[in-house]
């Protein structure tokens, strides 16, 4: 609130924008909502009304979470309820901690539900704006360019890149007026150090491992190995869209909306990034909290006793503060556990996205005559 304070009393450069808890590290979309909030809580003094606000922002997003599942049919219902309820970290992180994770991955379920029903424009508009909250959103972004090639074609996917870039430009506009290298410098900084005593997943290793360049560009690597593996190997070699010069051609050049499976990419990409990741803080987990019971039951060759047993381990693993070499160890293995589930599973495409741009219309022409 001390950074939102100064941006309102009109700093526009972000190396300015510093309170007691350092500089403003995330983008201009953070700084807009807080702005709101900061104004709607009495300067941020009246907690509950924002407790109160984060608590409709929660419900709204298990919303969103439930139409996914609702769409999707694979996932059975226990896990889900179990999912809404059982967190008491993700619970904290909404109505106590009242982190900014919550705000971007709000505007990211929201995406991925667009998706779904084909409104690819507004989806990448929210999907922008959750970049803009905070960029950790950018780990799903390589499942949602593959997702944007699939069903639009090169062409149309330029365009919603387009439209994504234009979202940033315009949240960060008053700032890159005042000093761009500032805001990018300080909002995306790629390069920010990570402090030992907050990490939950490497808490095994020494600080001295921890805080070197040489280990966090070891699991960069791994980071862009698993992703070609998983992203390229697995889901575009499987559907057998490169299969052939011409498949390569149509993909490349034509208009191709087909079923695809929008969850899996962008979930899967998410997942390895946050496996592969060089620290975890505890506001982190929401960041795939309500995607695990997508990848768990994805991973079909785990059985529902594993998957039950996995999903609990992995909620103790946050819920140990300060976390332990011990929890950070069953972390890992519960994440490399998912991630060999995933790399022996087959990929069956949906079938709640229509096979052609016309279907939709065709299918409420049919309800209208039966009307």
């Amino acid at each position: 609130m001390q950074q939102v304070e100064i941006f309102l009393n009109g700093t526009r450069d972000y190396d300015q924008l510093i309170g007691q808890t350092g500089p403003c590290v995330y983008p201009a979309g953070h700084l807009y909502i807080y702005s709101l909030l900061y104004l709607l809580t009495n300067k941020g003094k009246n907690v509950f009304v924002a407790q109160c606000i984060f608590a409709s922002l929660y419900l709204i997003t298990l919303g969103l979470v439930f139409n996914i599942y609702h769409k999707l049919k694979k996932v059975p219902l226990f896990p889900i309820l179990l999912m809404s309820f059982a967190s008491y970290r993700v619970h904290s992180i909404y109505l106590l901690r009242l982190f900014n994770d919550t705000w971007s991955m709000f505007f990211l379920y929201s995406s991925i539900n667009l998706c779904l029903y084909n409104y690819f424009s507004l989806a990448s508009i929210l999907f922008s704006l959750a970049v803009g909250v905070k960029m950790n959103i950018l780990l799903f972004a390589p499942g949602f360019l593959f997702v944007l090639l699939k069903n639009r074609g090169v062409y149309e996917t330029i365009g919603h890149l387009a439209e994504c870039a234009s979202v940033q430009v315009l949240l960060g506009a008053i700032f890159l007026f005042r000093n761009s290298e500032a805001y990018f410098g300080r909002a995306f900084e790629f390069s920010r150090q990570f402090m030992y005593k907050w990490t939950v997943n490497w808490r095994l290793v020494p600080e001295s491992l921890f805080l070197d360049r040489r280990f966090q560009l070891a699991l960069l690597a791994l980071h862009n190995e698993k992703m070609f593996k998983y992203c390229f190997c697995k889901v575009i070699l499987f559907s057998k869209f490169l299969s052939t010069l011409w498949r390569i051609y149509t993909y490349l050049f034509s208009f191709r909306f087909c079923f695809v499976d929008v969850l899996y990419p962008m979930f899967v990409s998410n997942f390895i990034g946050l496996a592969c990741s060089r620290s975890l803080h505890y506001q982190f987990y929401v960041w795939y909290y309500h995607t695990i019971p997508f990848l768990l039951w994805s991973a079909t060759p785990l059985t529902n006793p594993i998957r039950f047993l996995i999903f609990g381990l992995i909620e103790m693993s946050w819920n140990v503060y300060p976390s332990t070499e011990a929890s950070s160890l069953t972390l890992h293995i519960c994440h490399a556990t998912i991630l060999l589930g995933l790399a022996f599973s087959s990929i069956k495409s949906s079938t709640f996205l229509p096979s052609s741009p016309t279907e939709i219309s065709k299918s409420s022409g049919r309800k209208k005559k039966s009307q």
